[in-house]
């Protein structure tokens, strides 16, 4: 397994350089700016389907409301979200479960607050007329992956889940030119693309794809995306954090409820020069999307310790992290 990314150094170099990404203010206001508190928040990516609620929010004026005014920027790689957050360069970004325990299993004092998308969208994908027909069947195949760690234990899961062989399978690191290495062949197979944008995209494309679930093969149903901080801070800013997420629920009730509206909020706020949209990809991914931001007893946004306890426990048995960090130290619930 490759050296895992040292969130400490990673973090540190953002301090450096806590300008980088893009700022987007989207606020909708009838209120002076003197009026609302500004709130900074990183997507994960550029906007698409999983932020519909966000900009919805937005649009309708929720966190006007609350007295908020939200700025959304945009990371220039995938860890800027975890990393800004750490060092208080943001109020808030979209991380990944794993990410939270392998930052505070090296000392940094990240915290999730809300779960977004309650399971994992990133699979294995594979071209539909290949020969893989089972997780072992990647021994003697090239895998790509986009350079996020977690990719690895992951992968080594899900093939020997199937008694295969990892040391058989050959990882390779493509960056984000996951669909591009898939339909091209230069991969026989990637992981860390997700269910609900790679595939479908593809899809509108005529490439026919299968994939494997993880939590089919013995990796633990971790939240894909949820918003994370730091201790200080929760501390300092718990009310406004609380206000963003009562605004930011309101934003998913009306999504919940009017899709077809969502989108079309979401669509006009597309970064079109960046990362252009395919209304009907997104569609697609939306509907995909709903059922896993909650669940029957599971609120959005809710957590449950004895998740954050099965994704501790295998990341230290596939040798992801070396130290258990306390799971309490982990996450808050604000759902109220």
């Amino acid at each position: 397994m490759k050296k895992k990314m040292v969130f400490i150094a990673v973090v540190l170099t953002c301090l450096i350089l806590a300008a980088c990404g893009k700022n987007k203010e989207e606020v909708n206001s009838n209120k002076s700016d003197n009026e609302l508190q500004r709130f900074d928040i990183m997507l994960d990516w550029y906007p698409n389907a999983v932020h519909s609620y966000l900009y919805t929010a937005i649009e309708k004026g929720y966190f006007e409301e609350e007295g908020l005014k939200i700025n959304i920027r945009f990371p220039a790689n995938t860890t800027d979200p975890i990393n800004l957050a750490a060092t208080g360069d943001i109020d808030l970004g979209i991380s990944y479960q794993p990410d939270v325990i392998a930052a505070r299993a090296e000392g940094v004092s990240v915290k999730s607050v809300a779960a977004i998308v309650r399971n994992p969208l990133n699979h294995i994908v594979f071209l539909k007329d290949s020969d893989i027909k089972r997780p072992k069947d990647l021994e003697g195949k090239t895998v790509g992956w986009p350079g996020i760690p977690v990719n690895e234990p992951l992968v080594k899961t899900i093939v020997e889940s199937d008694g295969g062989n990892m040391s058989k399978v050959k990882m390779t690191d493509i960056g984000f030119e996951l669909n591009t290495a898939i339909a091209s062949k230069r991969v026989d197979a990637v992981s860390g693309a997700f269910i609900n944008h790679e595939v479908p995209v593809l899809a509108s494309e005529g490439i026919e794809t299968n994939h494997f679930n993880p939590v089919d093969y013995g990796v633990p149903s971790y939240y894909e995306l949820l918003f994370v901080t730091n201790d200080d801070t929760w501390k300092s800013k718990e009310d406004e954090i609380r206000a963003f997420w009562r605004a930011a629920s309101k934003g998913y009730e009306f999504m919940k409820d009017h899709p077809d509206e969502a989108l079309d909020i979401l669509l006009k706020n597309q970064d079109a020069e960046n990362f252009p949209l395919n209304e009907e990809v997104e569609k697609e991914s939306l509907a995909e999307l709903l059922p896993r931001m909650e669940a029957e007893n599971e609120a959005f946004g809710s957590q449950s310790e004895d998740l954050w306890e099965e994704v501790i426990q295998w990341l230290a048995e596939t040798k992801y992290i070396q130290d258990e960090p306390d799971k309490k130290e982990l996450f808050v619930n604000i759902v109220e």
